[in-house]
């Protein structure tokens, strides 16, 4: 069974940044990415799947209440009614008041340990941090501990 994804630009960059952009390609299928949301990122891998969210009415809305890419990555996971990958706290919220299921870089970092695709997160994380994604530590220590480590 593949899992469709919309992403936002925060857990690409971050992904990259771990070198670990493959993950996504493992774990899910289609990979959605917003046209702003690519744009943030500054390019399009061949497995992402470009798509706008067509509801200019909820776009105008959430544009009110997050960044533009969360915006657009918020209405496409809702007009396809598909789990959105969001890092930032708002938006997950704003995801989540909006009946969306919400996954962040750690959530697929744990996912991908449970997939055999990494031996572990807790180097991932300790990397993550020194490249300035915030974390508390209660989030980090929860992430160890449901990926059992």
């Amino acid at each position: 069974m593949t899992i469709a994804v919309v992403m936002d630009s925060a857990c690409l960059i971050g992904l990259e940044r771990l070198q670990c952009l493959d993950l996504l390609s493992s774990l899910f299928d289609p990979v959605y990415v917003p046209p702003e949301v690519a744009r943030e990122f500054g390019t399009v891998l061949p497995w992402f799947s470009v798509r706008a969210p067509s509801d200019k009415a909820a776009l105008d809305a959430l544009n009110m209440l997050v960044d533009a890419g969360e915006a657009e990555a918020i209405a496409l996971a809702r007009e396809l009614a598909i789990k959105v990958v969001l890092d930032d706290r708002k938006a997950r919220a704003v995801g989540a008041r909006m009946g969306l299921s919400v996954l962040g870089t750690l959530g697929i970092l744990i996912q991908a340990k449970r997939a055999g695709l990494v031996a572990a997160i807790r180097p991932l994380l300790e990397r993550l941090e020194a490249l300035g994604f915030h974390m508390s530590g209660s989030l980090k220590e929860e992430a160890l501990r449901l990926a059992d480590e």
